[in-house]
C-alpha cells in the first residue's frame, strides 16, 4: 500500500502546468467506465467542474478505462474527492493499473484514501523513479468508506512530462 501525495484541500493540480513541467493529455485518450447513472458519466467526470461528478450503477470493482491510442509517457494522476460532499459515496481504496490494453494490466499503485478532501497527486513512475509509458490506465474502486456501493469521482487528469528541446530550453508540444 502507497499513500498518494497529498496536495492542501482545494490545491488545483493546473498549479504543476504553471510550473511548465507538465501538461495535461486527458484529452487525448479515450475514456470509459464500467457503469453511470444517466448524466453522471465521462463528461461531468472530465468539465473541469468541482461540483459534478461520475456515479458509478453496478458492482465493484467501479473501472475508468483512459486509453491513449500510442504509448504514452505518464507521470501523474489527478483524482478530486471529497468526502464532506460524497460521504460513502467516496473512495477509500483505489487501484491504479496501467498495460498495453484490458487483458494485461498489472496494479502499480494501490491507494488507502482516508476522508480525503481535496486533490490527490498519484505519480505514476516506474521502479527507476521515471515516468511510465503505457497504452491503457486504469483506477479501479475496489472499496468505498461506511462499505457504501456506488462511487463518486469529481474529477481526473492525467499528466505528461514536458521535454525540454536542445534549442535553447523551449518546451516540445
Amino acid at each position: 500500500m502507497t499513500t498518494p501525495n497529498k496536495t492542501p484541500p482545494g490545491a488545483d493540480p493546473k498549479q504543476l502546468e504553471r510550473t511548465g513541467t507538465v501538461r495535461e493529455i486527458g484529452s487525448q485518450a479515450v475514456w470509459s467506465l464500467s457503469s453511470c447513472k444517466p448524466g453522471f458519466g465521462v463528461d461531468q467526470l472530465r468539465d473541469d467542474n468541482l461540483e459534478t461528478y461520475w456515479q458509478s450503477d453496478g458492482s465493484q470493482p467501479h473501472l475508468v478505462n483512459i486509453q491513449f491510442r500510442r504509448k504514452t509517457t505518464v507521470k501523474t494522476l489527478c483524482i478530486y474527492a471529497d468526502y464532506k460532499s460524497d460521504e460513502s459515496y467516496t473512495p477509500s481504496k483505489i487501484s491504479v493499473r496501467v498495460g498495453n490494453n484490458f487483458h494485461n494490466l498489472q496494479e502499480i499503485r494501490q491507494l488507502e484514501l482516508v476522508e480525503p478532501s481535496g486533490w490527490i497527486h498519484v505519480p505514476l513512475t516506474d521502479s527507476h523513479k521515471k515516468p511510465i509509458r503505457t497504452f491503457m490506465i486504469q483506477i479501479a474502486v475496489l472499496a468505498n468508506h461506511q462499505n457504501g456501493r456506488d462511487t463518486h469521482m469529481r474529477q481526473i487528469k492525467v499528466y505528461t512530462p514536458v521535454e525540454e528541446s536542445s534549442i535553447g530550453g523551449f518546451s516540445i508540444c
